[in-house]
């Protein structure tokens, strides 16, 4: 019997882990670097153990550090979670041979599907049928467009999608380069790039004793940068005989490698033909679907029997019923080619009969140097179009004031017709996403923070005063479309009187509540204020100062600013001071919460600066280089201050996205 639980792993994983953990009676164990000592799942925790160091290479990549870590706190297994080290062998093999239960498949099983390459070979001898790989140095026009994809790793991490045959080599090199930075495994491989394709798992968990189950299929195509938001079980518009052969190739790749444990083996959907992907030997970021539809099934609790030697033959199989979906909340901001977001996150509520995993709570600070993931929500109900609305409901009325997430996007997403009432494909998130995150007229919610401030600076004065008043000025930027409002009102006998609000009439103003009569309907918008950030209903705000700052200049012509704190993690070859650039150009690339952002030229021209090197660190808005624009003498305003490669449509599909710790 297990007694007692180490988490390789942080965040909503951790948190997830232990609360079964706790309704089992077995004792948890954490592990935190220098950044995560307060966090969450720290104080979650029965005892932790400090990792030192802040880069996940130093903290929680370290196999012998976390096995100490385990023997120290006197654990008696290991769960590694999602990302990090929970599809190593390695880590597994050290984990056993230090005499603990590894609460995972076994370390050959993990080995053999690391390589997506060899996990091909494997499903097509178990008569599973695969895109089958192109030698790159034979595709042809007719070939086009191709995927260049890392063997090992994934979530996006030395992924190319090519469309012009001239790019391939430069392509594959920069995959490899990627990929040895991220998997210490640089070897990659070329397949036919599916249009309009969905990403389709299942879930299967096997014993020790040669059962394995098939608990059904999730739907998993809406993606940015190839990594999950949306995620639903069952998949819909599946025939039954598509799924019951989904749901079989599963189990048969499963046997085929002596697999034992919760584990994913996910497909491509191609015209209605599924093709095997790959296998992800851990429990799926995911996973609280299909528990939801299996009428609250415990994944973990199964993995924890599972390792204790617990046989499924003889036990009841669970039953789906119903639809669930989930959304991911990230700290990143989808307008902004999804620039992560740090600082501090004041308050995470979210209301409605749904279910809400977190690795974050209520003052926890969001940092730059792990993954953006704040929590994952997830709604049931008896059909889809119930859940998809349930959802969408609650994530719309959630209070979330800090960091920028992409809930706006997830609802919109939730609520366009082609996901609530069809079947999207991976690249819906693509094609949409400038109608998805068209900003919203804030105007209304500044006019509530503005007489929410009023109403706190006369409660302070005592009283208000009996006589009209000049007009009051406020000035707001909505975030994070950064437009900005000039709200006006004069205080009056019968109270605060909006200016230049037309069929707007103030019947409560409070310091944390205003209630507005629009048009004839009530609207009621709470209002908090954390210094100069405020929220007012929907509305995330900054409350300016009443004169523009002389101080606050747009940068220089050219000028690269960093979109957000991180760390360069690499230089394009031959860019320096001199060199010549084309609009577009990769010229570095920045890596943040696990993401990683490649920062383009935003004209033709020369490379007039560079202010940074490979492993640097930097905040946010620092100048990272000039591009002095060709024929001018001086670089563009355009792009100046933004430079990621969604600026051009051709990086649209050659984007990096975040190592496994929190992928697909």
């Amino acid at each position: 019997m297990i007694r007692s639980v180490l988490v390789a792993n942080r965040g909503e994983i951790a948190c997830r882990v232990f609360r079964t953990c706790r309704e089992l009676g077995i004792a948890t164990v954490a592990v935190h670097s220098d950044a995560d000592a307060g966090a969450l799942h720290v104080r979650e925790a029965d005892a932790a153990v400090r990792l030192p160091g802040v880069a996940p290479a130093d903290t929680y990549l370290r196999a012998d550090a976390l096995v100490r870590a385990a023997l120290a706190a006197g654990a008696d297994a290991v769960h590694p979670g999602y990302g990090f080290l929970a599809e190593s062998a390695g880590f597994a093999r050290a984990v056993l041979d230090a005499g603990l239960v590894w609460i995972g498949p076994p370390p050959d099983a993990i080995a053999t599907m690391a390589s997506k390459t060899r996990a091909k070979r494997i499903a097509t001898d178990a008569g599973v049928p695969v895109l089958e790989p192109l030698d790159p140095a034979r595709v042809g026009p007719g070939d086009l467009p191709v995927l260049v994809k890392a063997a090992a790793g994934g979530g996006g991490r030395g992924m190319r999608v090519v469309r012009d045959l001239a790019l391939l080599g430069g392509e594959v090199a920069s995959a490899r380069a990627e990929a040895e930075a991220a998997f210490g495994d640089g070897d990659v491989f070329v397949e036919p790039f599916v249009e309009g394709g969905r990403h389709v798992e299942v879930q299967v968990l096997a014993d020790a004793h040669g059962e394995v189950w098939a608990l059904g299929t999730r739907d998993c195509s809406l993606q940015r940068r190839h990594q999950k938001v949306v995620e639903e079980a069952p998949a819909p518009g599946l025939t039954e005989s598509v799924r019951d052969a989904l749901c079989a190739w599963a189990v048969a790749v499963a046997r085929a490698v002596g697999y034992v444990g919760a584990g994913t083996v996910e497909f491509l959907l191609a015209d209605g033909r599924p093709y095997f992907l790959e296998m992800n030997t851990r429990l799926q970021v995911e996973h609280p679907v299909t528990e939801a539809v299996y009428g609250g099934l415990d994944l973990v609790a199964l993995q924890l029997r599972v390792a204790e030697g617990a046989r499924l033959a003889g036990q009841p199989r669970p039953v789906a019923a119903g639809h669930a979906v989930e959304a991911r909340l990230y700290a990143e901001d989808p307008g902004r080619d999804w620039a992560a977001q740090t600082g501090t996150l004041h308050r995470l509520a979210v209301p409605g009969n749904v279910r809400v995993d977190a690795g974050y709570a209520d003052g926890d600070s969001v940092g730059p140097h792990y993954d953006a993931l704040l929590a994952k929500v997830v709604a049931w109900a008896p059909t889809r179009a119930e859940a998809v609305r349930r959802l969408a409901h609650a994530l719309e009325r959630a209070e979330i004031h800090g960091p920028c997430t992409n809930r706006d996007l997830c609802v919109a997403a939730l609520r366009h017709p082609e996901f609530a009432d069809g079947i999207p494909d991976t690249g819906f998130l693509d094609r949409r996403l400038a109608g998805l995150t068209a900003p919203q007229d804030a105007r209304l919610g500044a006019l509530a923070a503005a007489l929410a401030d009023a109403a706190a600076h006369g409660h302070r004065l005592g009283a208000w005063r009996n006589v009209p008043s000049q007009a009051q000025t406020k000035r707001y930027r909505s975030e994070p479309d950064g437009t900005e409002h000039e709200i006006r009102y004069r205080r009056t006998r019968d109270g605060l009187v909006p200016e230049d609000c037309p069929g707007v009439r103030v019947l409560h103003a409070g310091a944390d509540r205003v209630v507005l009569d629009v048009g004839g309907v009530a609207r009621t918008l709470p209002v908090a204020s954390y210094g100069t950030r405020l929220h007012a209903g929907p509305y995330a705000l900054t409350a300016l100062p009443r004169f523009p700052d002389p101080a606050d200049r747009p940068p220089e012509p050219g000028a690269l600013l960093a979109p957000m704190p991180g760390t360069v993690v690499r230089v394009a070859d031959g860019v320096g001071p001199g060199a010549d650039v084309r609009a577009g150009q990769p010229l570095l690339w920045l890596e943040a919460m696990k993401m990683e952002h490649r920062v383009v030229a935003p004209t033709d021209g020369t490379v007039s600066a560079l202010h940074v090197a490979a492993g640097r660190q930097v905040e946010a808005g620092a100048l990272l280089a000039v591009v002095t624009a060709a024929g001018t003498g001086a670089g563009t305003d355009a792009e100046a201050s933004a430079g990621t490669d969604a600026d051009t449509a051709a990086g649209a599909d050659a984007r990096a996205a975040t190592e496994k710790e929190i992928s697909p």
